[in-house]
């Protein structure tokens, strides 16, 4: 992503499109879409539009499924944050005597 936006040339205009919800990369590989989202997002001169599901103008159906995953990453989230917060358990040891 890097290589390609810093060949950007004057009076050139650029979309970029994606979806960060559907990488296929392995967890240890970073995603250059999150990257340049995260990187860009504080340059004036760039606009960075998110859509959710409201705007998908799809069949009915798509923009349920689309609400699950949305439901179902809030929960994730919800579940990955209380974890976070809970102190771990300590693990005990029961030995038999010999």
């Amino acid at each position: 992503m890097k290589m390609f936006l810093t060949r950007i040339g004057f009076g050139s205009h650029v979309v970029i499109t994606g979806d960060v919800t559907q990488i296929d990369l392995p967890s240890d590989k970073p995603s250059g879409l999150k990257e340049a989202l995260r990187i860009l997002d504080r340059i004036d001169d760039i606009a960075i539009c998110r859509l959710t599901g409201a705007d998908v103008v799809r069949h009915a159906l798509v923009q349920k499924i689309i609400a699950a995953y949305e439901q179902d990453d809030k929960q994730r989230e919800k579940h990955a944050a209380a974890a976070a917060k809970k102190p771990a358990a300590r693990k005990t040891t029961v030995r038999k005597k010999a």
